[in-house]
């Protein structure tokens, strides 16, 4: 008794939380199977290691502050005839952002853009990456207020800590010049130095209605799309189709 709580206390010490809440269960199991040392402690620590790797996984997702959950088995590529399923999935192992590149996609409302980037970044996720998703809206939005409380310098260590960064809706508000520029010195700060995925409705000649500044707009693109997968999704609406569908159901 007094070793097993010496025991308890040292797994405690150590940080071992799996251990300490498995190792009686597989003493026993150990002993039916008549299992060597090296099987059982083999046991012990794989059970350590798939909860340490479960409970990252579910802090990464938190951190990344997804809006929901959305998964690649659930995305309908059959609505997006022109999306390369097989691109697509080459894209969730992550290598792009091993290469620091980005994703742009391109397509108008309702085809799934949102769908398909927050699945792709959390693939990122489960391969151990640090993630965060934005609203184009409501980053510049931060960016206004940490500026206005001279927090921008710090506001930018933390998004350059990220390995992807998602921006979400680029080009359904546009911004004052204030905003514009804060948000072209976002994406100019990560370049070659961390990945994104842009979810957009204009087409890239049209870039010009959020930044306004030709010169400045040209000068993002040229550093967006330098190493860059470009994503075409032009479709129908995922959405107007299921309401025809319910409408049909009634």
């Amino acid at each position: 008794m007094a070793k097993t709580i010496l025991l308890e206390t040292y797994l405690k010490q150590l940080k071992l939380p799996s251990v300490l809440k498995n190792y009686e269960a597989l003493v026993r199991e150990a002993a039916d199977l008549n299992q060597t040392f090296e099987e059982f402690l083999f046991c012990l620590i794989e059970q350590e290691v798939i909860q340490r790797d479960e409970n990252n996984l579910r802090r990464r997702l938190r951190y990344a502050k997804f809006p929901t959950t959305k998964t690649l088995e659930t995305f309908e590529f059959s609505a997006i005839p022109r999306l390369n399923k097989n691109k697509v999935l080459t894209l969730s192992r992550g290598g792009y952002i091993e290469d620091k590149e980005n994703i742009i996609m391109v397509g108008n409302a309702g085809t799934g853009k949102t769908h398909l980037a927050t699945a792709l970044a959390t693939c990122a996720c489960r391969e151990g990456f640090k993630v965060r998703f934005y609203n184009v809206a409501g980053l510049v939005n931060e960016l206004l207020q940490a500026q206005s409380e001279h927090q921008l310098i710090r506001f930018e260590k933390q998004w350059l800590k990220f390995d992807l960064v998602v921006l979400d809706e680029l080009g359904y508000i546009p911004f004052n010049t204030k905003g514009s520029q804060l948000l072209f010195q976002f994406c100019s700060s990560r370049y070659e130095r961390g990945s994104m995925i842009i979810t957009t409705n204009l087409e890239f000649a049209d870039w010009t209605q959020v930044f306004g500044e030709e010169k400045l707009t040209a000068a993002l693109l040229d550093r967006l799309t330098h190493r860059c997968h470009i994503l075409q999704m032009n479709g129908d609406s995922y959405r107007f189709k299921q309401s025809l569908q319910r409408s049909k159901e009634q």
